[in-house]
């Protein structure tokens, strides 16, 4: 049975838990996902505590962590998802808020006039980052946000 939370304490926990033995053990994400059959950013973000993991995943996850099972069963609930609340502090963080502060409006505007009233889904969705060499010297991060559009249904 699926179970769900109705607070963060016990995720945050366990996340503490995980990222601590993720650098005991000189881990990365990427090592982590090996064998999981699910995409990077889905794991990251489950164990980091947004989304649940099957038990297949959370078992290979488990056993690369040494994590008890009871680590290993909270990792498949369901949990209570955001992680910010007000404007982020963290200077990374803050730029994607910044991204959203400026470009927030457009992208809607967008949104609407190519597909109508409506919103994109975060559930139904799929992230993707890649590390570009940028002509003019250093990095790029080409990021995809790729979601379900749902549009509205008057009632």
């Amino acid at each position: 049975m699926q179970q769900s939370h109705a607070y963060n304490d016990t995720s945050l926990e366990l996340t503490a838990k995980i990222l601590d033995a993720k650098a005991r053990k000189n881990l990365s994400f990427e090592d982590l996902v090996e064998g999981t059959g699910l995409g990077l950013a889905y794991v990251t973000a489950a164990l980091l505590g947004q989304h649940p993991l099957p038990e297949n995943a959370a078992n290979v996850i488990g056993k690369k962590l040494d994590l008890d099972a009871d680590s290993v069963a909270r990792l498949q609930i369901i949990p209570l998802r955001g992680s910010l609340s007000g404007v982020p502090t963290d200077p990374t963080i803050y730029r994607f808020y910044e991204m959203i502060q400026i470009y927030g409006t457009t992208l809607k505007a967008l949104v609407h006039e190519q597909f109508g009233d409506g919103i994109i889904s975060a559930i139904n969705f799929k992230l993707d980052m890649k590390k570009v060499e940028d002509p003019e010297g250093g990095h790029r991060a080409v990021i995809t946000l790729d979601g379900k559009f749902l549009p509205l249904r008057p009632f």
